[in-house]
């Protein structure tokens, strides 16, 4: 009798537990679910407005004076896809190409994921299967060494002690230590993610992109070379549209884009044990510690302390933001000058507009 009692009981515990994880899986769905995706050609975005949220407008106007201050051009609020603000300062225009800098690395990321599902490549794969033998001051056996991951997280070893961290010439990339030994935030590394796309996809990296990711989620504008560097340049809407991409996992509405989840999962969380904060080319909020650009040094606490522990985000030069929040369904971007912050990655400025932002929506 006490053996079937026992049995009941552990079934009954069974079935609370498989009734909240099928909650949880119920909830997450119903999140994205919810989510609304503006056409791809045309102009039409639903909105939400402040009101219909329950934020408080009293705190708008405050939010609105300190983005004009501090330079910003453009910047959008996306709730569950929907337009909650959309504003314009200092001479921008919805129209407006602006330069997303190192936030457009989120952008080289997505794509390496696109090329590794159509087994064109392998991110576990030596770099130079793609780049070719000779495409850095270092001998075979080192080269061999250095994956594409390496590249996608910024450990590849090679010495950043350069004039130039930005140059990609051969006699530029030399040794410094083994990959996966340390982090830093070197962009030339980064660079040649563009030219390994190429390689692999036999075909321009440019045309690649927009055939399958710009054209496929109606995103306006085109990479430009300055020098060694690569920037994207589009509207602030287009960068919305690629937040709202990411929040929903990759799949534009009905259409799976990056339909290799693992990669997506792998790209969005810590990738490494040198940098908590993180993943393939995007950082990422809520972790005990972080490394930052120009910096070898590892801080303590989170990188923006007044933001969401789930953000995940693409950062650039002069503090161009897309910060996505998946517990919120929100997608926030801002783009424009420099706010007086020296830093490339995360920076105080990220703090001061989360305690914006936090006043507004909470």
């Amino acid at each position: 009798m006490k053996k079937i009692l026992l049995l009941f009981l552990t079934l009954i515990l069974c079935c609370f537990s498989c009734s909240d994880d099928s909650l949880d899986i119920e909830s997450s769905a119903s999140n994205t679910s919810k989510l609304y995706f503006p056409p791809i050609n045309s102009d039409e975005w639903q909105r939400l407005s402040i009101q219909e949220l329950g934020w408080n407008s009293d705190n708008e106007q405050t939010l609105y004076n300190f983005l004009k201050e501090k330079n910003t051009k453009a910047f959008i609020v996306l709730k569950d896809g929907k337009i909650v603000i959309e504003e314009y300062f200092n001479g921008g225009l919805r129209t407006d190409n602006n330069p997303w800098y190192s936030a457009g690395k989120t952008l080289t990321a997505f794509t390496i994921g696109l090329a590794q599902q159509e087994g064109v490549l392998d991110i576990n794969e030596p770099s130079s299967k793609y780049l070719g033998s000779g495409w850095a001051n270092i001998n075979t056996a080192q080269e061999n060494l250095i994956t594409i991951r390496n590249h996608l997280t910024m450990t590849t070893g090679l010495d950043y002690n350069v004039s130039n961290q930005n140059c990609i010439d051969t006699e530029c990339l030399t040794y410094l230590n083994e990959p996966d030994n340390f982090w830093y935030y070197h962009n030339a590394a980064y660079t040649l993610l563009t030219d390994i796309v190429s390689g692999a996809v036999n075909q321009e990296y440019n045309s690649y992109f927009d055939s399958n990711l710009k054209n496929k989620i109606g995103m306006d504008g085109t990479w430009l070379s300055f020098g060694f560097t690569n920037i994207y340049y589009s509207s602030a809407r287009s960068m919305a549209r690629f937040g709202l991409l990411n929040l929903n996992n990759g799949t534009w509405e009905k259409n799976e884009i990056l339909k290799d989840k693992n990669y997506f999962t792998e790209m969005t969380t810590t990738s490494q044990n040198l940098n908590q904060s993180y993943g393939y080319l995007w950082w990422l909020n809520g972790k005990n510690s972080f490394r930052a650009p120009a910096f070898e040094t590892e801080f303590p606490g989170e990188l923006i302390p007044n933001a969401p522990d789930d953000l995940i985000a693409g950062l650039g030069k002069n503090d161009q933001k897309l910060y996505i929040v998946p517990s919120q369904n929100l997608v926030i971007v801002r783009m424009g000058n420099d706010t007086g912050e020296a830093l490339l990655g995360p920076s105080s400025f990220d703090n001061d507009l989360w305690e914006k932002i936090n006043a507004l929506i909470n």
